[in-house]
């Protein structure tokens, strides 16, 4: 299958393209996985050329964008024109775009009508979160799928329509299956020698890929076969290999983010938590509550950026600010402590360092963070030296991820 992703704004970096993610991740779970992804502007000429040139390579080609009410998009014209149908009015979908408008007082324009055009002899695809149906358009074996690019529109109509139409129309059965563990504190390389002896005996049905981001390794165990249920079980085996020769640092073996292993923690144990943050700059903060339900766990934050307010409002004794310096133990102790006791929580987070490009010095160089965790028990502390060839923004982030990977062990400690 190939992907088309149609739309100016995706090529100038004015939008990230987050469809292609969602396309590729879900159409590879259920069996169908990409082999090419494509993005285009949106020109009549590419769109034409780029729809070409993927059903010379497959019998199955999805496009998202394109389909909005405005002049720039012009996706069905093209469609249209190259397999020699006509637009013509769907009712049902007519319908539906004047309900949606007349439940918001304003009138439908000629412009607005336009969206229930369709190709004809297509299968519309309802959207019942927006004015723009999704189209399955179906010509000598070929099939065309035509959806918009509003992400949250897309998405539902991948799972509500797209897949499961794939899914009765394929025969092959075919399975691609995978699985996925996380893991933390160590370097790719590092991990790979480590992994060394688990690959080596890998059978030669299943790959294992190594996908980084700042403070974490993802590795996805992947794959293939024409038997689902032989093909499952060695997964599971192998998998459970892999996660004993990861030992400690592996941290989940779900395909979820460090911030949402962390909630559902706090969640299981109906424990609260906050930050004092100072480089971090409130990004431990925002990471946990992306979470939805969050609120249930994460009591505030406060970035403390100078050394007045963290005397001031965190109670960070002035002697350790003068003597040992913001950047130090005995101050991000202070801060989880002392943001601990004014938030009331059972857990609070605490940063201090240097995340450059100035302002390091020998003793504490760019790169130097010290990371605490406060609990009613407990003070976990550790300095972290992330370097600074990396850049301002990645140390603040692998910071923040070596923090909640922090906070993620002094939970597990009270799960025990």
């Amino acid at each position: 299958m190939i992907l088309i992703n149609i739309g100016d704004e995706l090529l100038i970096g004015q939008v990230v393209n987050t469809n292609a993610a969602f396309v590729g991740q879900q159409f590879t779970a259920a069996g169908f996985p990409l082999t090419e992804v494509i993005t285009i502007g949106d020109a009549g000429d590419a769109i034409r050329e780029a729809l070409e040139n993927a059903f010379q390579k497959s019998d199955t080609v999805l496009m998202t964008g394109g389909l909005g009410p405005t002049k720039d998009d012009i996706t069905k014209k093209v469609v249209c024109d190259l397999f020699h149908r006509e637009l013509v009015m769907d009712e049902s979908v007519l319908q539906h775009v004047t309900d949606i408008f007349a439940a918001r007082g304003m009138a439908l324009t000629e412009t607005n009508r336009e969206q229930a055009l369709v190709p004809e002899g297509c299968t519309v695809l309802p959207n019942a979160l927006g004015t723009a149906p999704g189209i399955w358009l179906e010509e000598e074996g070929k099939v065309l799928i035509m959806l918009p690019g509003v992400p949250f529109e897309m998405e539902r109509l991948v799972k509500e329509e797209v897949l499961p139409r794939l899914q009765a129309r394929d025969t092959r059965h075919h399975a691609m299956l995978y699985r996925v563990l996380q893991c933390t504190n160590i370097t790719e390389s590092g991990l790979s020698d480590l992994l060394e002896p688990f690959e080596q005996q890998l059978p030669p049905e299943l790959k294992l890929a190594y996908l980084p981001v700042p403070g974490i390794i993802r590795l996805r165990l992947t794959g293939e076969s024409d038997d689902k249920e032989t093909l499952a079980k060695l997964l599971d085996d192998q998998f459970a290999k892999l996660k004993e020769a990861a030992g400690s640092y592996a941290f989940t073996d779900e395909d979820l983010k460090m911030e949402e292993v962390v909630g559902k923690l706090l969640t299981r144990l109906d424990r609260k938590v906050a930050t004092a943050e100072s480089c971090t700059g409130g990004r431990i903060a925002n990471l946990i509550t992306s979470v939805p339900g969050s609120s249930r766990y994460f009591e505030g934050a406060m970035v403390s950026y100078s050394n007045e307010v963290k005397r001031d409002l965190l109670n960070v004794r002035e002697d350790n600010l003068k003597r040992r310096g913001a950047v130090s133990e005995e101050v991000v102790s202070d801060m989880a402590l002392n943001a601990m006791g004014l938030f009331d929580v059972d857990y609070a987070v605490a940063t201090s360092g240097i995340a450059g490009p100035d302002g390091g010095t020998e003793q504490k160089p760019v790169g130097t963070v010290w990371i605490a965790v406060a609990s009613p028990t407990r003070l976990a502390t550790n300095v972290f030296h992330f370097g600074s060839r990396t850049g301002r923004a990645q140390i603040v982030e692998r910071a923040a991820h070596a923090a909640l990977n922090m906070l993620r062990i002094e939970i597990e400690k009270d799960l025990r």
